[in-house]
């Protein structure tokens, strides 16, 4: 009782709110922690080194004698043990992850199965640590936003409150892995809850904020890119006009990206179709390890390699194919069925593709044009900007990373460009093309938001006076016997009423309604202990009506050839499994004779704490209202106390022993 007391009031107050983002954002922390070295674990296990790039090795220090052979070896091994994890437990752990929770935010209520936090967790680490080319932050976003999805639902949170908390958890795995609250918060509200609310960037902040304190202990809290050459700035106002260049040119970029991860996808899906894809990875091994095996560099996140490519240890046309060959390798990656995100990919792109832009300039225009490490910054933010049209969390990520706030300046005039010149050419991002592909378009205005714009509270028949739905401890029973079965005839069909509670959405109250409200459902308090009221069907559709003035239709886009990943993977049980205590549902279908024919419901003499909630007459289901009057055939159902009508269900009777006080 008093965990139930407890959870009621999580649901029901703002501060329950602000205490499960806490518990959120610590989840997230530590979760982006043990992925972290998750992740370094494995690659150490695979090369003898915590990342690509240390001491300049090639090849694995714990079996010398394969050499670069290592390279070919290592995916297919790691292909072998990500691949049956994946296919087995969770499917929607599969690629970069983000796009899986922002379809669960925007279309099941912020719903994410449990398991995927731990399966994605590891298929990733996996993943990158033998090789796989993809970035840590896709994946980190959605174990936050599982383990968070986890928690809300373990408390009931209303589906408005328990999107909020997905982002959360979301703003919590990037704050801790980048050591950037503000990217954070930006992440989650723009990227995964895309809507602005007082009370949601609140307690994204809350959840950010103490994600990032936690991962401070642990990884400490210099910037995460400190190895800039010192001096970065523009020297001459004439060189916004080469920033706003390079910004049309990583628009095109990050398009460019989208494009070629979206089209491999599709190649291997042709390649592969009808094989069995738990081998997948491990056969497109092959494949990947012979690119890394040309290109080493391309190894895993590949934070090292952009180190040197700031310091300028990498000449003009090599920078060109590593941003290339970036592209190339992630969209692999993901193509054969391997898990990492396509963020730091992103950002990889960006900044070997803005160092040669700086190069170029530096020889064309001399010292006047700035270190072209200014513009691999500027890069940076652009690139990721054009290809996730999301140009305040590009903004806080680049300025956060560096620590240099005097780059705030060309950093904003890159990002405006490069979005603006994005949203005109392209309609989808990196993120909701795949969405697109499966039939989805989140971009678009939906009748799905009336729904969750409404509570069932809003859309119900209120009762004049709330029942109790528990006495003393005890499930609640009629004062007396009152022997109603002359009144209204015999008894249809009797059944446990499942609940919703008055704060869900609609769209969550209708999902039960599907499921369990054949003459609707009982409206309960947050606390589950009183009945507000009843909702129908019919109680949705009018508040619906009511609130939507007009919807635009769901693009509709061409369905992919071979979806790899179970369409139904993801999408967690709506059984919220809340059973209303104490009341049953009793359906009675009046005969000719029954004395409630002709004469309205108000008129009947009601037991006490019977409730008419709903009446079919004439195939239409409606209300219970007391100026009905009844006829042959209408099929009433009435909210009644257990324990149910004397002598109608004897053998129940016999089995509570307080059915016959």
């Amino acid at each position: 009782m008093a965990a139930g007391r407890f959870a009621g009031w999580l649901r029901a107050s703002r501060f329950g709110m602000f205490c499960v983002a806490i518990g959120v954002g610590v989840g997230a922390g530590f979760g982006a922690i043990g992925f972290r070295y998750l992740i370094y674990g494995f690659t150490w296990l695979a090369t003898g080194h915590n990342e690509f790039g240390q001491d300049g090795w090639v090849g694995s220090a714990h079996l010398p004698w394969l050499g670069i052979g290592f390279f070919v070896l290592i995916p297919v091994v790691g292909g072998l043990l990500y691949g049956p994890l994946i296919y087995r437990f969770a499917r929607e752990a599969r690629g970069h992850g983000v796009p899986e929770v922002m379809i669960a935010v925007a279309e099941n209520g912020g719903r994410i199965r449990p398991q995927v936090s731990v399966v994605k967790a590891l298929a990733s680490a996996l993943c990158i640590g033998v090789g796989g080319s993809v970035g840590r932050e896709g994946p980190i976003v959605q174990i936050g936003s599982a383990l968070a999805s986890s928690l809300g639902q373990w408390v009931r949170m209303p589906e408005n409150r328990l999107r909020v908390l997905v982002a959360c958890g979301a703003a919590g795995g990037i704050s801790a892995t980048f050591n950037a609250p503000i990217t954070g918060v930006f992440f989650g509200v723009e990227l995964i809850l895309r809507e602005f609310s007082v009370e949601a960037i609140f307690t994204v902040m809350l959840s950010s904020m103490l994600a990032d304190v936690i991962a401070r202990v642990f990884l400490g809290s210099a910037p995460f890119f400190t190895q800039l050459p010192a001096d970065i700035a523009l020297h001459h106002i004439a060189d916004y006009l080469l920033v706003a260049l390079l910004a049309v040119l990583a628009a095109l970029i990050g398009l460019l990206f989208k494009n070629v991860l979206y089209a491999i996808e599709d190649l291997c899906d042709r390649v592969w179709g009808g094989r069995p894809e738990w081998a997948r990875p491990a056969v497109g091994g092959v494949v990947l390890g012979l690119l890394l095996l040309a290109v080493p560099q391309l190894y895993g996140v590949g934070y090292p390699v952009m180190y040197q490519a700031f310091a300028g240890h990498y000449g003009l046309w090599f920078l060109v194919l590593l941003a290339a060959g970036k592209m190339i390798a992630t969209s692999l990656t993901i193509g054969i069925g391997g898990s990492g995100g396509v963020f730091a990919p992103s950002l990889f792109v960006g900044a070997t593709s803005g160092m040669a832009f700086g190069v170029i300039s530096d020889h064309v225009f001399g010292p006047v044009a700035g270190q072209p490490a200014l513009y691999a910054i500027v890069g940076m933010g652009a690139v990721f900007a054009s290809a996730a049209r999301a140009p305040l969390t590009s903004l806080a990520s680049v300025v956060e990373m560096t620590g240099d706030f005097t780059l705030t300046l060309p950093v904003m005039l890159g990002i405006a460009v490069a979005s603006l010149v994005s949203r005109a050419i392209s309609y989808g991002t990196i993120y909701t093309t795949k969405l697109l592909r499966r039939g989805t378009d989140i971009e678009r205005a939906t009748p799905t938001h009336a729904f969750e714009d409404l509570t069932a509270a809003d859309a119900m028949h209120r009762f004049a006076v709330p029942l109790d739905i528990v006495s003393n401890g005890k499930p609640a029973a009629a004062n007396g016997h009152h022997d109603w079965t002359g009144l209204l005839g015999p008894v249809t069909r009797v059944r446990e009423p499942q609940a919703v509670f008055g704060n869900d959405s609609l769209a969550q109250a209708l999902r039960q309604l599907v499921r369990y409200g054949r003459d609707g459902l009982p409206v309960i308090d947050t606390d589950a202990r009183r009945v507000q009221g009843w909702l129908t069907n019919q109680n949705v559709l009018r508040a619906v009506a009511t609130q939507l003035a007009d919807a635009e239709p769901k693009i509709s886009a061409g369905q992919r050839a071979a979806e790899w990943a179970d369409p139904n993977a993801g999408q967690a049980e709506h059984d919220l499994n809340t059973e209303l205590d104490g009341y049953r549902i009793v359906e009675r279908t009046l005969a000719e004779d029954s004395a409630a024919v002709g004469r309205t419901i108000g008129e009947l003499d009601w037991p006490d704490r019977y409730l008419p909630v709903s009446v079919l007459h004439d195939r239409r289901l409606s209300e219970a209202d007391p100026a009905h009057r009844l006829a042959a055939g209408d099929r009433i159902s009435v909210l009644v106390p257990i324990p149910d009508e004397p002598g109608d269900v004897d053998a129940d009777r016999a089995t509570r022993p307080w059915a016959s006080r």
